[in-house]
């Protein structure tokens, strides 16, 4: 068929849905829906070996498949200030770089032969391990993580190879205005040297040894130290057996974890500026320190949240991209974590020319959340979009038994999720008024700005928000 005539087919059945529309369009906030089905758990059972690691297991026979976590009491916060990516290659080279027992190619190919994988990684607060494999080969599996756990040989030529990729991402880290604003506003709550925004460069890269990857390894890798999660094709006392068999003979160590540092935060007024000047848009983050998951008030933030910048349907979505048409992108997030305070941050994307109204427009915002109670279609929107997917949180095997060994690792309890649900069902439009009162602090915001300042439509030093501070963002060279 000719693009000719299929153009002409297309232009008619568009003609035939726009005329037809009408005859069976419904307002969807009209329509019924039946009760959904009670939401099953499944059970996770924990067991605490001799030497310390804690099992999670959830036998699951639907797929002849095992699956596998771990979580290691450890992370980047605990590296030394002069080798910031140390935890990061450590993680990573423990598995490419093979074990006493084989080298890394050979564990390539031995898992590639069956399908199967193992994975290892060190992030800022945790170590992890990730298995996937047909059950028949459970045994292997099980064996190679546990040679990767206990006993990596780290490999010179690994640890070169990941140290080339590690100063390839510090080469490229100014390409990008929406990455070099979001690191840069890390280090503006946080702090520069602060380990949860700190970052690479190429000297502290260069000044990592093998002999750091082993202390840093052999200082915190120890059973008392390790979760381990296990779901799918299994019967109970068998993978137990199998867990004792590989790791039962792991001996306890004798270093208690610090926790991360504290968050020492002092709330202020200041705009932040860094000059890209090959962009014709400014990428805008507005916002300070965030809060803790197990704060009281945690669902009605969950609420305020998606209220004030949820996304579509969310007061900065309406306000600052559609109704003023001031930015491409308007978005809002209050987070929170476990062990240390999340961010609260807006972010606008808006061409040069607006740069300021755009700032104007997101304050008003926090500051009418403040004092306007959200509306019922508000509320509606605000409660939704966390109900209605809150089934998703059981969907997977994975995502049950790996929260259980989340929540059991922080103290949390079980049900915190569920109980978080029904708060959240009962926030009133008071609730997230009160809420935004104690969290947000509009009069006390950093502002910070990527862009061409040439461009703006005022300075930003009037704004009236504090003093502009310029901010470097040259890569130191390497040495």
């Amino acid at each position: 068929m000719s693009i000719k005539k299929t153009g002409i087919i297309i232009g008619c059945l568009l003609m035939m849905a726009m005329i037809l529309t009408p005859a069976w369009a419904q307002d969807v906030t009209k329509l019924s829906y039946p009760q959904l089905n009670k939401l099953e758990i499944p059970k996770v059972e924990k067991i605490t070996l001799k030497n310390g690691i804690r099992l999670y297991i959830l036998e699951d026979g639907s797929l002849p498949i095992l699956e596998a976590s771990v979580r290691v009491n450890c992370g980047s916060y605990l590296e030394p200030a002069d080798k910031v990516g140390l935890a990061e290659i450590c993680g990573e080279v423990m598995r490419t770089g093979g074990t006493s027992k084989w080298s890394g190619d050979k564990i390539d190919e031995m898992l590639e032969g069956v399908g199967a994988s193992v994975e290892t990684s060190i992030g800022m607060s945790s170590g992890n391990a990730s298995v996937n494999a047909l059950s028949e080969h459970t045994d292997l599996v099980l064996e190679i993580l546990s040679e990767i756990l206990r006993r990596p040989a780290f490999n010179e030529d690994k640890i070169e190879l990941a140290k080339v990729g590690r100063r390839s991402d510090i080469s490229r880290r100014n390409d990008d205005p929406s990455d070099i604003g979001s690191r840069e506003f890390r280090k503006i709550i946080y702090g520069p040297e602060s380990v949860f925004a700190r970052h690479t460069e190429y000297a502290t890269i260069n000044t990592i040894t093998r002999d750091d990857l082993v202390d840093f390894h052999k200082k915190y890798y120890h059973p008392e130290n390790v979760q381990i999660a296990l779901w799918g094709d299994f019967k109970r006392k068998d993978i137990v057996d199998k867990i004792k068999n590989y790791f039962g003979d792991w001996q306890r160590g004798d270093m208690k974890v610090p926790p991360p540092p504290k968050v020492d935060y002092k709330f202020e007024s200041k705009v932040h500026y860094i000059f890209k000047g090959d962009v014709n848009q400014s990428n805008i983050y507005l916002g300070h320190i965030g809060g803790l998951i197990a704060d009281d008030d945690y669902a009605d933030r969950i609420v305020m949240n998606n209220v004030l910048g949820g996304g579509f349907g969310s007061r900065l979505f309406n306000t600052v991209r559609s109704k003023e048409g001031l930015a491409y992108t308007a978005i809002g997030f209050y987070t929170s974590n476990f062990n240390y305070p999340g961010v609260f941050y807006n972010y606008a994307a808006t061409k040069s020319k607006s740069t300021c109204k755009a700032i104007i427009e997101i304050i008003k915002q926090i500051k009418g959340i403040q004092t306007d109670p959200p509306t019922v279609d508000e509320m509606h929107f605000g409660k939704d979009g966390y109900l209605n997917s809150f089934v998703f949180n059981f969907d997977t095997k994975a995502k049950v038994v790996n929260r259980m060994m989340n929540y059991d690792f922080y103290g949390m309890p079980e049900d915190f999720l569920q109980k978080e649900k029904e708060k959240v069902e009962g926030v009133t439009p008071e609730a997230v008024v009160k809420a935004a009162q104690r969290n947000l602090h509009p009069e006390n915001l950093h502002v910070l700005v990527v862009g061409r300042q040439e461009d703006f439509d005022m300075p930003l030093s009037e704004l009236g928000l504090g003093p502009v501070e310029t901010i470097d963002i040259t890569i130191p060279a390497e040495k």
